[in-house]
């Protein structure tokens, strides 16, 4: 059995002094908010409780989706990749970028420097710069594929949404059939969820064509943040159902209206053809402040 932690958008704070300069535009905007609401319902505390139980778990690989930071500056990025290195080393953690990873077009490049041990594929060689080209990314981990895509482009004012591109699509779906072809247990990690209805201001824009990939290419399972909320979605692939997963933000305490703060582990066992999946959810319940099994569920195969 091979076990895999999923845990998305801790949103790290607080966020560090900048200059006058470094927050005009966008960035301000995001200063607003974490001062009007999100420093409230995302703690240091809250999180640290979160990790020290899934730390404790038994696993083999943790996903985490996104949205390490909140407006990028650059020193956030250095907190991110500290908290990366608290979840273990870069070849039991793996990373992608969500919307506020790059906040604005001054820090397209920063994660991809800061968490490049932790974002990138097998065959990279250790130092070799990546961009958006280098998206998507293998890991492979014994029975399973781990493929991360990646959503984070800059947006306008008050805009969270994202975007996967024609490019990557395209790889994406070669990468796919090739992993079947190995006969690996296929799990995408996307920041934006690829299902569901949103705003069209926090929407993934090519969601549909993402559908297509998957229902036509396959995968085992995908793996999404970004909402802040529990759900279990599915896209419809050759007969069958394709669990996608989104869970509450890492940092979100007991009474976050979202959803209290959350991470899944997913227990992978069988072959190609007869794969089964459970999941089990553990974190906080709205107005309790302990870290407990929260829900089990079967979601691949039959109980």
């Amino acid at each position: 059995m091979f076990v895999l932690a999923h845990l998305s958008d801790p949103h790290l704070g607080p966020i560090p002094e900048a200059r006058i300069s470094e927050l005009l535009g966008k960035r301000f905007f995001g200063m607003m908010n974490w001062i009007g609401a999100r420093r409230r319902n995302f703690g240091q505390a809250t999180l640290a409780a979160l990790l020290t139980d899934l730390l404790a778990q038994p696993t083999d690989h943790i996903a985490v989706t996104g949205d390490l930071v909140n407006v990028s500056l650059p020193a956030e990025f250095d907190t991110g990749a500290t908290f990366l290195a608290s979840l273990g080393t870069p070849d039991k953690v793996t990373v992608i970028p969500g919307n506020h990873d790059t906040y604005v077009h001054s820090a397209l490049s920063y994660h991809l420097e800061h968490w490049a041990p932790f974002l990138s594929g097998d065959e990279t060689h250790p130092g070799t710069p990546l961009d958006r080209e280098s998206f998507p990314f293998v890991r492979r981990r014994g029975p399973v594929a781990i493929v991360g895509v990646s959503t984070a482009v800059p947006t306008a004012y008050f805009l969270a949404s994202g975007e996967v591109g024609g490019a990557q699509l395209e790889r994406l779906r070669g990468i796919l059939h090739e992993l079947k072809k190995e006969g690996l247990f296929r799990v995408v990690m996307i920041h934006h969820p690829p299902v569901g209805e949103r705003h069209y201001h926090r929407d993934l824009r090519d969601a549909e064509a993402f559908r297509r990939v998957i229902s036509e290419a396959g995968a085992e399972l995908v793996l999404h943040g970004h909402d802040h909320r529990a759900s279990l979605g599915r896209i419809s692939s050759n007969g069958e159902l394709i669990p996608v997963v989104g869970v509450p933000s890492a940092s979100a305490g007991p009474e976050d209206g979202r959803g209290a703060g959350r991470y899944n582990l997913y227990r992978i066992s069988g072959e190609p053809g007869a794969w089964a999946c459970i999941m089990e959810s553990r974190g906080y319940a709205p107005g309790d402040a302990t870290v407990q099994l929260r829900d089990t569920r079967q979601i691949i195969g039959l109980p």
